[in-house]
């Protein structure tokens, strides 16, 4: 099977070769093997060899895809991006889980708090003109942030912040 002007000789090269340059999930690479004419023991021999080497794992596809994302998108984005690439959804808890326990996650909302008050020119979260907390929900949601979850947890900061002074 020619790839880039070689011949291939086995499915597991072929994988090598992809796994060479960026990580795919299981369900990716069965994929691509499908398509690539490879009788399914085949792929699955192969892919059985990467996994036990360390060379595919759905975990590190799972760690990339939520450092690559951090502070841009939510929970409910980055998981659905996991679940486009056919990794299951509980191993996207585990590793989110894991990371949660590693990075506090107050951190990357106040980044955003502070990104989306630039971004709005907003001073306080307590009188929001609607036109403006339309745009903000929005921007939040669309990040895979639960936007009134958010919304009310930094009106409840500025009101702890103003009730201490």
């Amino acid at each position: 099977m020619p790839f880039g002007g070689r011949i291939m000789t086995t499915c597991r090269d072929y994988f090598m070769r992809l796994l060479a340059r960026r990580d795919y999930s299981v369900n990716e690479l069965l994929k691509k093997g499908r398509e690539k004419g490879f009788e399914q023991s085949e792929v699955a021999e192969a892919l059985d060899a990467l996994q036990q080497k360390g060379y595919q794992s759905d975990i590190r596809v799972v760690n990339s895809i939520i450092n690559s994302s951090k502070g841009q998108y939510g929970k409910a984005a980055l998981k659905r991006k996991c679940l486009e690439k056919g990794i299951a959804a509980d191993v996207f808890e585990q590793v989110w889980m894991e990371q949660q326990a590693e990075s506090d996650s107050d951190d990357s909302l106040s980044d955003l708090k502070a990104k989306v008050m630039r971004k709005y020119k907003l001073t306080s979260f307590q009188s929001i003109d609607p036109k403006t907390k339309a745009k903000l929900l929005h921007y939040l949601q669309y990040r895979g942030f639960n936007p009134f979850e958010v919304l009310d947890q930094w009106k409840n900061e500025e009101e702890e912040e103003e009730y201490r002074d």
